[in-house]
């Protein structure tokens, strides 16, 4: 008997339109059920994973459209597990004779192991966002004119502007889980994303200012005016903050962190060290630790893959676990990992909906949903009162970190000199210079203004990038090294 778990806002008969595999796709339910069955008999765990994604892009530069873009994608992954070995194959095409063939294929992993296929996921999820296709609502000239007139706006707010870049990103992934016994999970995925960049000049000095902001929704909110208005705004405030900065200065020091998106050094930083592939294998700095003080008092740090709306936010993993909210680190004290079914299932633990994959050419491994330290009880501006010399990093761009020792540079896109408890002049070229562990036991305050990033986060791991949130309150770290350039 084959049994089925839906977000809850979709349960019911499928629309042809979504359901891109077995409706409008052709292939044989039954067939296809019969195919996964024999193809993991005697494995441990796997599943066939389908998927449909239809995706758009925008890019106008220099006041004029300078790429627009449209792809659908489909393919499928065959996944058969045994002990720690994956045997894996996947294919663009969507039938079933490819099925069968990835069968085979996947036979070769089961080779000399004789293994009960763990359970299914429990179908607790619920519909965290719509359904509906951001792509196709919304006609393209209206998208095309709406980063036109991103463009006139930035360029009439100051007449330092000298470029303005903008870029819009849509998407509709459907998705499919298969597995033995006839158990199926279906998702169907929204996400959309806009960007605007603004370059200001002041005789041979250019400086760069940025904003974006998406989720899993549709173009509506971004294309409103009273949104975008704002975006603009912001962009062009960070560009015109940059172009009045100093030199940074290096050494040792405070630093307190802004709220929303420095949450990417916590993401880093500290969140990779806390999935379950590194922790199983003892390369990560949290390995073992389990129920000792690994933060400061008052540092809790949760993963919530079911907030509504949210770039890292799914209904339910890409192994059809329904997502949830795990405590990491609670009042200082190491409470868990995040796990997709493997590396729970060799660890003894339970699967945490943090099993992800790019697409279906890929095989699933634990990774973040949206990663957050939650709020204190310190006031923001009494927190900066309390710094006789350090640094205010506010914003943040690209940095490195070291899985095994948690060592990491990121780099300040925006950061303030702080003098007895006074923000002083925009620095640039700052550098943040650490390591995660050493990090969480130097938290000296907490600030009560948690919040989350605008929607812009995207995670790469082993070769594989997939959409994620941050989060965090303003924080104060005692004794980072700041790297500079006076």
């Amino acid at each position: 008997m084959t049994s089925e778990i839906r977000p809850d806002a979709a349960q019911g008969e499928t629309a042809p339109a979504l359901d891109p595999f077995f409706g409008a796709g052709g292939l044989d339910r039954e067939q296809v059920q019969r195919l996964v069955d024999g193809a993991l008999k005697g494995a441990d765990d796997g599943e066939l994973f389908l998927e449909y994604t239809q995706s758009e892009s925008f890019a106008f530069d220099d006041g004029r459209l300078k790429s627009a873009t449209f792809d659908t994608n489909q393919g499928f992954g065959l996944r058969a597990v045994a002990g720690e070995s994956t045997g894996y194959a996947h294919a663009s095409e969507l039938s079933e004779a490819a099925i069968a063939r990835a069968g085979k294929a996947v036979q070769a992993v089961k080779h000399g192991h004789s293994g009960t296929m763990s359970g299914g996921p429990i179908g607790t999820n619920r519909h965290l966002y719509t359904d509906a296709n951001p792509l196709d609502p919304v006609p393209f000239d209206d998208k095309v004119r709406v980063l036109a007139e991103i463009d006139a706006f930035a360029r009439a707010l100051d007449p330092r502007v000298r470029q303005v870049s903008a870029s819009l990103a849509g998407s509709w992934q459907a998705v499919e889980i298969v597995r033995a016994g006839g158990l199926i999970v279906r998702d169907i995925r929204p996400l959309v994303r806009l960007n605007v960049s603004v370059v200001v000049g002041d005789g041979d000095r250019q400086e760069t200012g940025s904003f974006g902001a998406g989720g899993r929704t549709g173009y509506q909110a971004y294309l409103d005016p009273t949104n975008w208005h704002g975006h603009v705004r912001e962009a062009l405030r960070q560009a015109l903050v940059n172009l009045e900065s100093v030199a940074a200065p290096a050494g040792e020091m405070d630093v307190v962190l802004g709220p929303g998106w420095p949450g990417i050094l916590l993401h880093e930083a500290i969140g990779h060290g806390l999935e379950g592939d590194f922790n199983r294998k003892k390369t990560s700095a949290f390995a073992g630790l389990l129920g000792q003080r690994v933060a400061a008092p008052g540092v809790t740090v949760v993963d919530d893959g079911t907030l509504a709306d949210r770039r890292g936010s799914l209904s339910v993993d890409d192994e059809g676990t329904p997502t949830g909210r795990t405590v990491l680190i609670e009042d200082g004290i190491l409470k868990g990992y995040l796990q997709d079914r493997l590396n729970a299932r060799l660890m003894g633990m339970a699967p945490t909906g943090n099993g992800r994959r790019q697409s279906f050419a890929h095989s699933p491994m634990p990774r973040m949903t949206n990663t957050v330290m939650l709020g204190g009880d310190r006031d923001p501006a009494e927190i900066l009162a309390g710094v006789k010399r350090g640094l205010y990093a506010v914003n943040f761009g690209g940095g490195q970190v070291d899985i095994t020792s948690g060592k990491f540079v990121f780099s300040c896109t925006e950061a303030y000199m702080v003098e007895n408890g006074k923000v002083g002049a925009p620095v640039k070229g700052a550098t943040l210079i650490g390591d995660g562990p050493a990090c969480l036991t130097r938290v000296r305050a907490v600030g009560n203004d948690m919040a989350l990033d605008p929607g812009i986060g995207t995670c790469g791991k082993n070769g594989q990038g997939v959409p994620v949130g941050v989060g965090q309150p303003t924080l104060l770290i005692e004794g980072l090294t700041v790297g500079g350039t006076a």
